[in-house]
């Protein structure tokens, strides 16, 4: 028997869900990226975490992933079409999370955002 979802939504999490894919997205929607340079824009995530989230995305047909052979190799990492098909559903996620912080914030909890920026998810 092949893979049974409860819901839609649990596939899509399946694939974008977590802490660093939507991040990586972001970075990416802007354009194509080095391994090296979303590590400097993502610099808490950890250059095993990030070479897995790479790999997970690539597997799941989200990003591409491009090698030249040179010396030493460089590899380019961009959103695929079906990556760019997500850019109203993280569009949407990124708006309903700053609701809820402010939210939050007025009601007097201690939670705060460090960027408000998504634009790379309208640059998809």
């Amino acid at each position: 028997m092949g893979k049974i979802y409860n819901l839609g939504v649990e596939a899509t999490l399946e694939v974008i869900g977590g802490k660093w894919k939507p991040i990586i997205l972001c970075h990416l929607g802007h354009g194509a990226l080095r391994t090296g340079e979303m590590r400097r824009r993502i610099p808490a995530i950890t250059q095993k975490m990030l070479t897995q989230q790479l790999r997970e995305l690539e597997e799941d047909d989200i990003i591409s992933r491009e090698v030249f052979n040179q010396v030493p190799p460089k590899v380019i990492y961009s959103l695929t079409k079906e990556g760019k098909s997500l850019r109203e559903v993280l569009i949407a996620m990124s708006i309903w999370g700053e609701e809820r912080i402010s939210n939050d914030q007025k009601n007097g909890k201690n939670v705060h955002i460090i960027s408000q920026d998504y634009t790379g998810f309208v640059e998809m």
